[in-house]
């Protein structure tokens, strides 16, 4: 509960303190960024925090209490310092002092970022689909080298899975219950059937629009919050149009880029329906679980109505009837 009411009421002064800690010298302005998950700052800094460098400004991130332990978290940082080893670009944590870049304050995990700039792309012109696959095909280059053992597995063990579905039971609407579990049951059963936990590795596991941003020069990823083992092409289907005449030619300009430099498994571009439904069973387990966070209740104001759960049991039979017609 202490952890939690820090959390939930993070102050100015601790804020700056952390940043002063970190080593750090904040002149005292900073803004909260929008973040559901974790509590995000840009802090204005009294000189660049590198040499050579014009960037006055850090990212601190304080991560949410109980969600990520502290083996976990260092685990995305490696993946992230790997990257920026290799000239990947993603943005990696900052060294806080003797070589950590995760410190605690009350309870909670903080970690420092560089501030970058850089817009999300509205759309993709076909040349930027083929550099989207490039780097990721370095990404999981890197992702490949070994497995993150205290991160999540992305198949009906993650909390989009089995476990989530139990725990959504007492939130569905009780007249679409059984529609729901129905057709959640017929995409679970399917991911246990096709997917091949051998073939996962290393992944940025929330690959959307939002997290590929563009600097003008090049594509660069951020917020590995989500960092899972899983399929590679997790890290492709949300970034797809979604329009059935454009993905096959947006599939085959992704595949030629990422081609370049990694072999592509074509097999997985069949477990993108059964991805599409476990990240909304995740979404919906999400929400449940975070229900106790003040922010919450007004964030999702029908979550616990009819029109929700029906538009979610609409979306999940859309999906179980294209994996099982």
């Amino acid at each position: 509960m202490d952890k939690s009411s820090s959390f939930y009421n993070l102050d100015p002064e601790k804020v700056l303190r952390s940043a002063e800690n970190a080593g750090f010298f904040p002149t005292g302005e900073f803004t909260q960024l929008n973040s559901y998950e974790n509590r995000v700052f840009d802090i204005k800094l009294e000189e660049p925090f590198e040499k050579g460098s014009y960037n006055k400004n850090v990212i601190a991130k304080f991560y949410r209490p109980g969600r990520w332990s502290k083996e976990a978290i260092l685990e995305e940082h490696d993946f992230l310092l790997s990257l920026k080893a290799e000239g990947i670009p993603a943005v990696a944590p900052l060294m806080q002092g003797h070589d950590l870049t995760l410190t605690e304050v009350d309870g909670m995990y903080v970690a420092f970022f560089p501030k970058v700039l850089g817009r999300m792309p509205q759309e993709f012109l076909g040349e930027d689909y083929k550099k989207v696959g490039r780097l990721m095909a370095q990404v999981h280059n890197v992702g490949a080298r070994k497995m993150a053992p205290h991160r999540p597995v992305l198949d009906t063990s993650y909390y989009g899975g089995w476990e989530t579905l139990d725990n959504l039971q007492d939130w569905i609407t009780p007249e679409l219950c059984q529609r729901y579990n129905t057709a959640a049951e017929d995409i679970l059963y399917a991911i246990d059937d096709n997917f091949d936990k051998s073939e996962f590795i290393r992944i940025h596991g929330d690959c959307h629009k939002g997290n590929l941003l563009n600097n003008g020069q090049q594509f660069f990823l951020v917020d590995f919050d989500d960092f899972v083992n899983g399929p590679v092409i997790q890290d492709f289907w949300m970034l797809l149009s979604g329009d059935e005449d454009a993905i096959s030619e947006e599939r085959d300009l992704i595949i030629s880029g990422y081609e370049e430099l990694r072999e592509f498994p074509d097999h997985q571009w069949a477990w993108i329906p059964m991805l599409r439904g476990l990240r909304i069973l995740m979404y919906a387990g999400w929400i449940a679980k975070r229900w106790d966070d003040p922010s919450f209740p007004r964030l999702f104001p029908e979550f616990n109505t009819y029109r929700y759960w029906a538009e979610e049991v609409e979306a999940l039979e859309k999906i179980a009837w294209k994996i099982n017609p």
